[in-house]
């Protein structure tokens, strides 16, 4: 039995179920200015043990050493590497249970730091990539199917009330919207997608809109995508979180409504997330970072702040 779990819901689940299989791209992601930031980023460059031909005084008798053999990996750094995200600074093999924070698969590592909101101010909202603030302020953008969630988690995240606009009416955010986060960083409200409710004049042009702000923005150190748990996959989120890998966008699934169980044979959030997790596999040879939320309970918040700031941190040095 491998030593290392991850807890759902208090329960210990192992991630055989997020082994790699063959896929159409490669998941390493990249930060913005920064090499990828998946398992490959944390490994050092293997010495080369092979031999090669040097010139040297005939008198002196070189003894030419083998080619090194591969090392067998421990089972516990091949359950690493197929199931959880390993964070910059870290080795896989050297992962311990407690690094990995409680309802993910997100190993902790030596970026993590300051996590606490103390401060958040709107700046503006945008209506064209462009006219987005030009600082060179690290951003994660928040994104996800209408009603799934997205004002709810922000407003959970800064502690405050109406902060971003939250309805029961989708497609009311139709702009990016910049929150600038104590003076340093900032969080990035995006229009929802697949808000087939919302009036035919406030729909928005995803692929032109926001497509152009994930292809230019060069401050973007990851993508917060939500995903609505308490219901079964759904294809536009499957599609959305393909879209972002074939293109390299950094990306985190934010499971949301954990705290919510669907009555009759309606699945609990954990089985929906296992079953999500089962379809993006497939694209994905290695594991991107994810987490269980709720905007009501505050699952998930201090330990959603504390991986962003590992990845806010490596980004800015």
């Amino acid at each position: 039995m491998l030593a290392l779990r991850i807890r759902v819901f208090g329960v210990q689940a192992t991630a055989s179920l997020f082994s790699s299989s063959s896929s159409s791209y490669s998941s390493s992601l990249t930060l913005h200015r920064k090499p990828p930031y998946f398992f490959n980023l944390s490994r050092r460059r293997p010495l080369s043990c092979s031999s090669s031909s040097v010139e040297q005084d005939p008198s002196i008798h070189v003894v030419t050493a083998p080619k090194c053999a591969k090392a067998p990996v421990p089972e516990t750094v091949k359950f690493v590497k197929r199931a959880l995200f390993v964070a910059p600074g870290v080795e896989p093999e050297e992962v311990r249970e407690d690094m990995i924070l409680p309802g993910s698969n997100i190993v902790l590592g030596p970026y993590a730091g300051h996590a606490q909101i103390k401060q958040v101010e709107f700046v503006k909202s945008s209506s064209k990539p462009k006219d987005c603030p030009k600082d060179d302020r690290p951003e994660f953008a928040i994104l996800g199917r209408s009603n799934v969630g997205k004002s709810s988690l922000i407003n959970a995240l800064v502690r405050k009330k109406e902060v971003a606009l939250t309805s029961k009416k989708p497609g009311k955010t139709q702009l990016i919207n910049h929150f600038l986060v104590n003076r340093s960083w900032y969080i990035v409200d995006l229009p929802g997608y697949g808000f087939a409710k919302a009036p035919e004049s406030a729909r928005t042009d995803w692929s032109s809109f926001t497509k152009g702000y994930f292809l230019n923005r060069e401050t973007l150190v990851a993508v917060l995508l939500l995903i609505d748990a308490s219901i079964p996959t759904q294809k536009i989120d499957l599609d959305c979180a393909n879209w972002l890998g074939r293109n390299n966008i950094p990306l985190t699934f934010v499971f949301t409504k954990c705290d919510k169980m669907k009555g009759g044979k309606g699945k609990r959030p954990d089985e929906n997330i296992k079953d999500f997790q089962e379809l993006i596999v497939k694209n994905y040879p290695e594991p991107p970072p994810w987490i269980m939320t709720s905007s009501v309970t505050g699952l998930g918040r201090d330990d959603l702040l504390l991986h962003m700031s590992q990845l806010r941190n490596y980004w800015d040095n």
